[in-house]
């Protein structure tokens, strides 16, 4: 992971102090939930402010400064995906953009036909090795 960010970094050139830190956070998340597995239990579901505790805890980084980056990179996938763009996190996964057909579904309680028109939903795909990890839980 450090070398893909190291790439990143030679590619563009000269850049800011917070953005060379939100890289180096980044990677540190990244790192986290592909090691995830080991981290929580299996009844137990996470918040972002708990994710954010645990990246805080292992790294030494202040717990605002994750938080930020955290809701950084919500962001920019975010605003990727409504923009057309698929992301790809190598050895995470890819969230990406499906295409749902048009299909015509049933009013119940009319016992009409209603015609759902195409349109786009977000999802995500995890890499091979994230459903390696899962799968042993």
């Amino acid at each position: 992971m450090g070398e893909i960010i190291g790439i990143l970094i030679l590619r563009m050139g000269p850049i800011t102090k917070f953005f060379e830190f939100f890289l180096l956070v980044l990677m540190i998340i990244l790192d986290f939930f592909c090691n995830f597995a080991s981290v929580i239990k299996k009844s137990k579901d996470m918040t972002k402010a708990e994710i954010a505790t645990e990246i805080a805890k292992t790294t030494g980084i202040s717990k605002d400064a994750v938080v930020t980056v955290i809701e950084q990179f919500m962001t920019v996938v975010k605003d990727s995906l409504a923009a057309g763009e698929n992301v790809y996190l190598r050895g995470f996964g890819s969230f990406i953009i499906k295409e749902r057909a048009e299909k015509t579904a049933r009013n119940i309680s009319k016992n009409t036909a209603v015609v759902i028109p195409a349109h786009n939903i977000p999802a995500f795909k995890p890499a091979p090795d994230f459903k390696e990890k899962v799968a042993k839980l």
